[in-house]
């Protein structure tokens, strides 16, 4: 199965091609002006680089945070049209699942920078399997709740668009097929500006 997927919910994304879970290349993408912009040119460029038709590509899987919002936005609206103008399907991918399948232990705890002072963090199996609920809060205290053995993987700066493409056919083969128009983001919390409109103490809104 060939996989085309995307990651452009950090500064720095990352698009992969991958053939029956081989990596046949990741590619780095670094857009200080956004990611709109440049998505399509590179995913041409790397689709013609390695001389595959769009057509050949058998399903489209996308970073779905937590991360950037407008980054979030841009993966998955990207995988949802194609994935729709293909007829392919389409998978969403948590980051931290994503960075959960590149450890090594039986207890996996990934991790990234939620900024403000906060981690997003997961814990999984080596299955992949989540047995303890995304979450956002203070490094230091969500790393003194982890299990025993748990493997600490920072998932910040690294590229994903790999394990995001090997954890959809993971999907694909357990028989997982959904509707491209209904892959949703991964926020894990509000973003800053529905944060600020709720506040009491900084809201303008009316009474």
């Amino acid at each position: 199965m060939r996989i085309l997927a995307i990651d452009t919910t950090s500064a720095a994304g990352s698009i992969a091609l991958l053939d029956d879970g081989a990596l046949i290349e990741q590619r780095v993408i670094v857009a200080p002006e956004g990611f709109s912009p440049v998505i399509f040119g590179e995913i041409e460029a790397l689709l013609a680089r390695h001389n595959w038709p769009l057509q050949s590509v058998d399903g489209f899987a996308s970073a779905a945070g937590p991360g950037s919002f407008t980054g979030v936005r841009v993966s998955l609206t990207t995988v949802k049209g194609l994935a729709e103008a293909m007829g392919r399907p389409a998978f969403g991918v948590s980051n931290l699942e994503a960075g959960a399948s590149l450890g090594s232990a039986p207890l996996r705890a990934p991790w990234l920078d939620a900024r403000r002072g906060e981690v997003y963090g997961a814990v999984y199996s080596d299955n992949l399997d989540l047995l303890r609920p995304e979450s956002v809060g203070k490094l230091d205290e969500w790393t003194a709740s982890l299990p025993a053995g748990a493997e600490l993987i920072p998932c910040d700066g690294v590229p994903l668009a790999a394990a995001v493409g090997r954890c959809a056919l993971r999907r694909f083969l357990a028989g997982e097929r959904r509707d491209p128009a209904s892959l949703d983001a991964n926020y894990v919390r509000r973003s800053d500006a529905e944060l600020f409109w709720n506040d009491p103490a900084t809201s303008s809104r009316p009474a």
